[in-house]
């Protein structure tokens, strides 16, 4: 009993991979009917099912396989021609096949569906009724090719052993760990050179394992022609797809965490990318759409890319959307960059399509795209070029079972930082931290680094203590750059991903636990949900599992990061960071004048100064001349220049609603800030009342 049952399983798996070869093979005939290669290679794989149907009692499968072997048969003796209908009908065959299998595999039999219409269409074929003889397209029958031999060099190795020698490296590095460390405080040399050799065997161990479980992207990428083929007939539009990168590796796991991802991209450019022939004739390409799918390494990671020849993503389409559905006001569209705006498709809700059809339109896919590759450790962004395609550009680690992580601890317990959303480390005087309303930033290298105490953002003992130094860890995430404050850093470690407990598993700041080298867990840290946690990032609601009803378009507003300030009398005024290079305090006896003009020294260059309320015609603040000036250092167009402002406010992240004024000079509407009214500067119109005023651009 137990040989039949092995002979089933055997049977099985070797079918499914004959039927995934058998669907490349019709795909790639209706292109070249003349290849005879392919022809015979899809007879054999039919021929091998009906063969083993006798033999394992399996009499629908038989039947139906049986039926399609006959229609096979007089294709390849050149008798009947490869027709459109044939090779709907050879790939209904293979679907049949393939759902007959799966019966099997899951419940021991081949259920109750009827296949009488599918032998019927097949009979009727067999017999040349919806085709005609073709003698002179395919090539006189020749002797089938022997058989590939049996034994290839490879074996098949149950999933589930492969998942349990992965656990036991996993435990197997930590226990390297372990002895390392112990060892290390030792000093026995004896001990210390056998712990080498242990090491360099378990990392030759490690690495070997970790690729029994890659798998190369082919066995994902040779699914897709037999969709694309089947979209493309179903929108009406002829599509080619090119695979580039088939033997790039990734772990199983990946593998399969990317299928539904890629597949919706695929669908999405055929639907939308993809004119329809006559459009594509009337702008000089090709009636065929053209598909690209490529994968790659490098640095580090994998790099996978779905392109397209289509018409593209127009960015002032998406900017006229974004404004109509209430993402963003028209002074927000008109700052965002094109290569921003694109972006934007990525939100819940957000489409471009002028209809919803069967496939897309509905603003509901490409969020979940990108919420299903973050979840993984990915990240996705979209690039377009109007009226010639566009591309969307996907990277993931090679795997998530060991990973290279920093150890850090806050508050006394230790955390694992991925590598992966490592920028730098660096250490910085207490004295240049400055905290604007209790939100700590630091200026790195002319620019201002946002910085979220760990402790504080785990509630534990606050990292950053007393002393004249922190250390900070420069981290990314989603194209964002903050600082972690932490209390020490230790080292850089290879650790083993374990999934957490049932009630830690919720919580957003943690993407697993690990045990270090001596012997205690550490939780390792997910960075952009501590940059949501912190305000770095918005916050966005999980949209895995909603309908397409529960999306709210109106209500999403993308945040904003702005300085927000005071200048004269009455004025709060908020300044998109984007033109900001640094904030400064100008001793007030360093102001010089030249030509009548307020400048200062700044880096060896003068600096032209401007007081904002001056500028805006706003009533001055009373009170003593000051003995230090704020000024926020712009520059735009190339040029630099000193906003003199009464006092920096805070620096905020928020999703703004502006609302227009009646043509203040220098202020392009009104918003709510942190429950204030704060006036939205008009960064374009200050510089240039500034230009006037300061008398041109030195």
């Amino acid at each position: 009993m137990e040989d039949v049952e092995a002979i089933v399983r055997e049977f099985l798996v070797e079918s499914r991979e004959n039927l995934e070869q058998t669907d490349r093979d019709l795909v790639e005939l209706e292109k070249e009917p003349r290849d005879r290669e392919r022809l015979v290679s899809v007879f054999r794989a039919v021929h091998t099912i009906k063969g083993m149907c006798g033999f394992l009692g399996f009499a629908k499968l038989g039947a139906v396989s049986h039926v399609g072997e006959s229609l096979l048969s007089r294709l390849r003796d050149g008798q009947i021609a490869l027709t459109p209908a044939v090779s709907g009908a050879l790939l209904a065959l293979v679907d049949a096949l393939r759902e007959l299998l799966r019966l099997i595999e899951s419940t021991g039999n081949e259920g109750v569906a009827d296949y009488a219409s599918l032998i019927e269409t097949l009979t009727r074929l067999t017999d040349g009724k919806f085709a005609s003889p073709a003698e002179d397209l395919l090539a006189p029958a020749a002797a089938t090719p022997a058989p590939a031999p049996v034994t290839d060099g490879t074996v098949r190795v149950d999933v589930g052993l492969l998942d349990r020698l992965m656990d036991l490296v996993g435990e197997l590095v930590l226990v390297r760990n372990q002895m390392l460390q112990l060892i290390g405080t030792r000093g026995d040399a004896g001990l210390s050179h056998a712990s080498q050799r242990l090491n360099l065997i378990t990392t030759d161990i490690q690495k070997t394992v970790i690729k029994t479980r890659m798998l190369p992207v082919s066995r994902l990428f040779r699914t897709f022609p037999r969709m694309v083929r089947d979209v493309s007939v179903q929108c009406g539009k002829p599509v080619e797809l090119h695979v580039e990168g088939g033997d790039t590796e990734l772990d199983r796991s990946l593998l399969e965490a990317i299928k539904d991802p890629l597949a919706h991209l695929l669908r999405n450019a055929i639907d939308h990318g993809i004119e329809d022939a006559a459009v594509r004739l009337q702008r000089g390409k090709p009636a065929l759409g053209r598909l690209q799918l490529r994968a790659f390494h490098e640095g580090g990671q994998v790099h996978i890319e779905v392109s397209d020849d289509g018409g593209g993503i127009d960015p002032e389409r998406v900017r006229r959307k974004a404004v109509e559905r209430g993402l963003l006001t028209p002074t927000q569209a008109a700052q965002i960059a094109p290569d921003e705006l694109l972006q934007l498709v990525f939100l819940p809700g957000f489409t471009t399509a002028a209809a919803v059809t069967s496939l897309s339109g509905r603003g509901v896919g490409m969020d979940v795209v990108k919420t299903n590759i973050e979840r993984i450790g990915g990240s996705v962004r979209l690039t377009s070029e109007p009226g010639r395609g566009a591309t969307v550009a996907i990277t993931i680690p090679l795997t998530l079972a060991i990973i290279n992580a920093l150890l850090v601890t806050a508050g006394g317990d230790r955390y694992a930082i991925p590598q992966v959303n490592l920028v730098e480390l660096v250490r910085v005087p207490t004295g240049r931290i400055e905290y604007v309303h209790g939100s700590p930033v630091c200026r790195l290298r002319g620019r201002l680094l946002p910085l979220l105490d760990l402790g504080r953002e785990l509630g534990v003992e606050p990292a950053g203590g007393d002393g004249e130094t922190i250390d900070l860890v420069v981290v990314r995430a989603d194209r964002r750059t903050f600082g972690l404050v932490v209390s020490t850093l230790r080292d850089t470690e290879e650790i083993v991903v374990k999934p957490l407990g049932a009630l830690l598993k919720g919580l957003p700041v943690y993407a697993g636990a690990t045990i270090v080298g001596d012997g205690r867990v550490a939780l390792i840290l997910d960075i952009p949900g501590l940059a949501r946690r912190g305000g770095v990032l918005p916050e966005r609601a999980d949209s895995g599992d909603r309908d397409e009803t529960s999306a709210r378009p109106t209500e999403i507003q993308p945040c904003r990061t702005v300085l927000v300030f005071r200048a004269g009398r009455d004025g709060r005024f908020a300044l998109p960071l984007s033109p900001v290079a640094r904030l400064e305090e100008f001793p007030a006896a360093g102001i010089e004048r030249s030509l009548g003009r307020e400048v200062v020294q700044y880096r060896g260059r003068i600096l032209p100064l401007v007081r904002l309320a001056e500028l805006l015609g706003r009533q001055p603040s009373d009170g003593d001349d000051p003995i230090v000036v704020p000024t926020i250092v712009c520059v735009h167009d190339g040029f630099a220049l000193g906003l003199i402002i009464d006092r920096i406010v805070d620096i905020v992240e928020t999703p703004l609603r502006v609302e227009p004024t009646n043509g203040s000079p220098g202020v392009s509407g009104r918003a709510i800030i942190q429950g204030r009214v704060t006036d939205i500067l008009d960064v374009a119109d200050v510089l240039d009342r500034a230009t006037a005023h300061t008398g041109g651009r030195s």
